[in-house]
């Protein structure tokens, strides 16, 4: 029975990363491939599996709501063109300087909203003020880098982050604490190497004279949103109450709020800048993703096939640095939501609690790994998208940088580390 799970777990993860060659969304395929994996466990005779999958699912629900609340507060935000009034102070014509700006606007960004959201945000941005394609692919690189490491130090700046946050594995201020000179090393060392060797100009723009204004409330959406998605700690911090519940809170706000902005407008003004307009532009599909995957992983869990390899990784390696950071490698490779949802099932919480090494060193490197390759990263994948950069080009001009990169994050942490204990 052990083995028929283990058997549909690796071919769906094998048809999750190879998503494109095979054309089959990698939604279906989570959904399959977590449906199947109980349906299989089922029949297997244990008395508790609708016990244990109801345990599971309670713990999958509140990742997904709190992902729900979060993408719909970004895309209201964005639906108002809130980010335009951070974007549009950006100015200077020297490339290395701009470089340097929009890797920490980014780096900063992904921390407050996430790695996906922001990388989107800034590509929009750098095809205005970068006419020439050569360069603009060397910031939509940079870009990559810069969202992922800004994403890992904070518990809401990347889905692995926030997963390790809600099951309990860390906490919001220790998570920052640790992470951030390790982030920032992770972005700097790239951006420094590509500050002396990047070559070219950034092109000329060509003004339309057509830009439209913002709509009415953008400085209010913007304020409010951002101010939405920070209170979240606090709000879990105070009331000791799951995170989604904040997060929850602080949708319902921005909800009611949109309500009372142009008031006078005709209904089919106002929808596409209501929150019922952002629920209907979210990407549902990755929702479904995660619950396809933690539902897998959950089967796994509950047979203890999970905890059973984890004891052999122990013993084959016999460190869990050397484990922790193959894992960021591999996310590059392979989706790093079932990476770290497989690492949160081997290790236990009662061998390993909240804030131990093994939590904070994978949230770095699930976090960063996954700038090694264009496809190890949602925001990758959306980068690579929007400029049609070539897996080839990224391999050859960005990935050993990034790989440099993230090598040199993880010896700072490792560093940090060995020294405050």
């Amino acid at each position: 029975m052990e083995f028929s799970v283990i058997l549909v777990f690796v071919v769906g993860y094998i048809a999750i990363a190879l998503e494109h060659p095979i054309r089959i969304n990698k939604t279906a395929t989570a959904l399959l491939t977590g449906v199947l994996c109980w349906t299989i466990f089922s029949f297997s005779g244990e008395e508790r599996v609708g016990e244990e999958l109801g345990h599971h699912l309670s713990k999958i629900a509140e990742i997904l709501f709190f992902l729900l609340g979060a993408m719909t507060i970004v895309e209201l935000v964005d639906a108002y063109q809130g980010f335009r009034i951070i974007t549009d102070k950006i100015r200077t014509k020297n490339a290395v300087t701009l470089l340097w700006i929009i890797c920490w606007v980014t780096f900063i960004l992904s921390g407050i909203l996430d790695n996906l959201t922001t990388s989107i945000v800034m590509v929009s941005l750098i095809r205005k003020l970068i006419p020439n394609k050569d360069m603009r692919m060397f910031f939509a690189g940079m870009i990559v880098i810069a969202a992922n490491a800004g994403g890992a130090w904070t518990p809401i700046g990347d889905v692995t982050t926030t997963m390790l946050w809600i099951g309990g594995q860390i906490s919001t201020a220790a998570i920052m604490k640790v992470l951030f000179i390790p982030s920032v090393i992770c972005m700097a060392v790239p951006l420094i190497f590509l500050s002396f060797t990047m070559k070219g100009e950034l092109g000329t723009i060509q003004e339309n004279g057509n830009g439209e204004a913002p709509p009415r409330g953008s400085s209010t959406m913007l304020i409010l949103g951002i101010g939405a998605l920070i209170f979240v700690p606090v709000f879990k911090t105070v009331t000791h109450l799951p995170p989604y519940l904040g997060m929850l809170l602080g949708l319902g706000v921005l909800w009611v709020v949109s309500e009372f902005i142009n008031p006078e407008a005709d209904e089919a003004s106002r929808k596409p800048l209501s929150a019922a307009g952002a629920l209907s532009r979210i990407d549902s599909s990755s929702v479904l993703f995660f619950l396809g995957i933690l539902l897998a992983v959950g089967a796994l869990e509950s047979m203890h096939i999970l905890s059973v390899f984890a004891a052999w990784l122990d013993k084959a390696l016999g460190s869990q640095a050397v484990i922790v950071t193959m894992i960021g490698i591999l996310s590059a490779i392979i989706d790093n939501v079932p990476l770290v949802a497989a690492s949160m099932g081997m290790y236990s919480l009662e061998t390993y609690p909240m804030d131990s090494f093994i939590w904070e060193y994978l949230a770095y490197c699930a976090g960063t790994g996954g700038s090694i390759l264009i496809i190890g990263s949602a925001a990758g994948v959306a980068v690579m998208g929007m400029e049609k950069i070539d897996f080839i080009w990224y391999l050859k001009r960005v990935s050993l940088i990034a790989l440099i990169g993230y090598f040199a994050g993880a010896f700072t942490y490792l560093g940090i580390y060995s020294f405050l204990h």
